[in-house]
């Protein structure tokens, strides 16, 4: 098993920014790609970033590509989830995933492994 813990999240102004992290434990982080997926209230779970485990592939959806940055430590056993230029529309529960496939995917279903979400909301 591997236990994912997110955090980070909270209330933000438009144009704003925050940084999410999710450290994992009880398997091997580094074995792991990792991605963000998001919930907006009244939708679908929809991918929001990935990476892969040595770090070198990343993978963003249209909607956040150019405003969020995903990173890892695989030493810290943490990825993060770098937002900038925040909009309303990002406003959702974030989830981080550990997936075995190694360069990640942007389907939910390649990943074994959830944390339960951090809350981030943007005001207008």
């Amino acid at each position: 098993q591997m236990q994912l813990v997110e955090s980070g999240g909270g209330l933000v102004q438009a144009g704003g920014s925050l940084r999410l992290s999710c450290a994992a434990s009880g398997r091997t982080f580094s074995s792991y790609a990792m991605g963000w997926f998001r919930q907006a209230p009244g939708k679908e779970r929809e991918f929001a970033a990935a990476i892969s485990w040595s770090g070198v592939n990343t993978y963003y959806a249209d909607s956040v590509k150019g405003r969020f940055t995903i990173s890892r430590d695989n030493a810290k056993n943490t990825v993060y989830l770098q937002m900038n230029s925040l909009q309303p529309e990002d406003t959702a529960v974030y989830y981080c995933a550990a997936s075995p496939v190694s360069k990640g995917s942007v389907s939910g279903s390649y990943y074994n492994y959830w944390g339960n979400g951090t809350l981030v909301t943007v005001s207008s």
